[in-house]
């Protein structure tokens, strides 16, 4: 199944960069294309109130684009539980054709993780019978690896105290070399086997499934000794006793594990470095996946459509490492790199949304009622209500299609709205400042341009100390040369400029005065784009 397509806008999203991502999804979806409306940032208050009135929810956040451990790993399948027996590990490698299997506890909880060479390492260190004792081996996994059976004794929760013998030898050399609480592989040898019982064994295995006798089973039963027979012949059964140490006596237990949401680049170094043929992926403690370092490959790039913006600056983070194969905008070109030829739809209109509303008609798919209010409403906000001075005929005859299909009021809908966004009640300084704060490169300088619509622009002056701090702060913090803040007053149709940084004179070049303590007080202005940008992008240039 192809990955879908995420239709998004630039950071701090505005109502533009929310509906028409909205918007344009939609269509997408009606033209056969997966395509999943997305946003960069949290939703203004303006923005809010529209989506609430039009009943549609706000699109899924997107962080970053950075490829994440999730998007590559394999789900959790195969474990292996720490008490399991190595017989049991052995069937599960060759069943599964796999090197290593991670270990876990009752919880899925990660143990270690063991591979093929753990279990080649057991058997080239054992020149002996084993020392099961030291392996907390319990009874019942002997019987298990032996596909025996239990003849006499009780051996719940016991587990093996002395060592493994085989009783081969004459009668004399072996009780020489069996002692008390030993466990002894012994044939069909009625004498060996009363003699074992009377020196106090703690087990007999009988092998080749020889049956055995009562006299014997009395005899064991007196001395409390366990009695289990085993369909093998004595060499096998000592080869097989190996096999019922548990797991986690040959486990790994220092093991390189990632989380889930790392990012996918920060792994491959790790990876490169170390030589293990598995990465456990833990959450929570809990073991949840698995990278397998022979098939880790970096996963599928995001394919991306940017609406309302078109400047890295700007964009969701990591858009670096995604395919952007679209744009839909209203803005200047800011430079922006592709992978390969893509599809724009740039026009000078005042909105992002007056070219998707064109693009539904160009299409022919009808506007459902909340996608026309959706667009409606985009265009009412960025063109402040028709007094921007980026807005244009165009804008205007879209919107009055739209409020048609919206069944909405141009004026009423367009004044409620603005009224919502220009509520600052609660807001701190920071969330002014980042309401609608867009990044841009004017020459050699980094600048940081927000704005703020408001029905009383003294509102925001009155805030003006903490604010100007917190831009400050942004310079310091940020890198940038200088934050701006646009307090935009609806009704009276200006703007004090706000702003913190240097030079000084790019303000003065851009706007014919140096302001005083920080704010500048700018009539008829509205718009960022078309009376903020272009004057200072003109003044950048000549400081060079």
């Amino acid at each position: 199944m192809n990955k879908p397509i995420y239709v998004i806008g630039h950071r701090n999203p505005d109502t533009d960069s929310i509906c028409s991502a909205i918007a344009y999804a939609h269509l997408k979806q009606s033209l056969g294309i997966s395509a999943i409306a997305a946003r960069a940032g949290k939703i203004n208050n303006e923005t809010k109130y529209i989506l609430d009135t039009l009943k549609v929810p706000a699109p899924m956040i997107v962080n970053y684009l950075y490829p994440q451990v999730k998007d590559i790993m394999k789900p959790a399948q195969l474990t292996i539980h720490a008490n399991q027996t190595l017989k049991e590990l052995g069937r599960l490698l060759a069943s599964h054709h796999t090197k290593s299997i991670p270990v876990v506890d009752d919880k899925q909880h990660l143990c270690g993780i063991v591979s093929v060479s753990d279990l080649a390492r057991r058997y080239f260190d054992e020149l002996g019978m084993p020392d099961l004792a030291e392996s907390n081996v319990e009874y019942a996994s002997i019987i298990k690896v032996l596909d025996g059976t239990l003849v006499q004794g009780d051996i719940v929760g016991r587990k093996i105290t002395g060592r493994v013998k085989i009783a081969a030898a004459k009668v004399d050399t072996m009780l020489n070399t069996i002692s008390a609480g030993d466990i002894v592989l012994v044939g069909d040898r009625l004498n060996v086997q009363l003699a074992c019982i009377k020196l106090g064994v703690a087990c007999l295995i009988v092998t080749v499934g020889a049956k055995v006798q009562e006299r014997v089973c009395e005899a064991a039963a007196k001395a409390g000794v366990i009695i289990i027979t085993a369909p093998y012949d004595t060499y096998i059964c000592g080869r097989l006793i190996n096999q019922s140490v548990p797991v986690s006596i040959v486990m790994q237990k220092e093991v390189v594990t990632f989380k889930p949401s790392q990012l996918a680049m920060d792994i491959k170094k790790t990876i490169a470095e170390t030589r293990f043929r598995n990465y456990p992926i833990v959450e929570n403690d809990r073991f949840i996946g698995v990278i397998d370092r022979d098939s880790f490959i970096m996963p599928e790039r995001e394919k991306i459509i940017l609406v309302d913006h078109n400047e890295v600056s700007q964009a969701v983070e990591g858009i670096e490492e995604a395919d952007i194969i679209e744009v839909v905008d209203h803005h200047r070109l800011g430079g922006m790199e592709t992978n390969s030829p893509i599809s724009v739809h740039f026009e000078p209109v005042g909105c992002t949304a007056t070219i998707i509303a064109g693009l539904y008609w160009q299409n022919q798919i009808t506007i459902p009622q909340e996608i026309a209010g959706l667009l409606l409403s985009a265009i009412l906000s960025d063109t402040v209500l028709f007094k921007s001075p980026t807005c244009t005929e165009r804008d205007k005859t879209v919107a009055k299609q739209l409020a048609e299909i919206a069944n909405l009021d141009i004026e009423a809908h367009g004044m409620a709205l603005l009224k919502a966004g220009s509520d600052i009640g609660s807001m701190s300084a920071t969330d002014i400042l980042r309401n609608d704060l867009k990044e841009f490169q004017l020459g050699d300088y980094r600048l940081a341009i927000g704005q703020i619509s408001v029905l009383d622009g003294e509102s925001i002056l009155a805030m003006r100390a903490g604010i100007q701090a917190e831009m400050r702060q942004m310079c310091l913090r940020d890198g940038y040369d200088m934050v701006l803040l646009m307090d935009t007053d609806i009704l009276n149709e200006c703007t004090h400029l706000l702003f913190e940084g240097h030079p000084i004179s790019l303000i003065e070049d851009a706007f014919g005065e140096k302001g005083e303590e920080g704010v500048i007080y700018l009539p008829n202005v509205l718009s960022r784009k078309k009376q903020i940008v272009p004057p200072l992008s003109d003044a950048a240039r000549k400081e060079k």
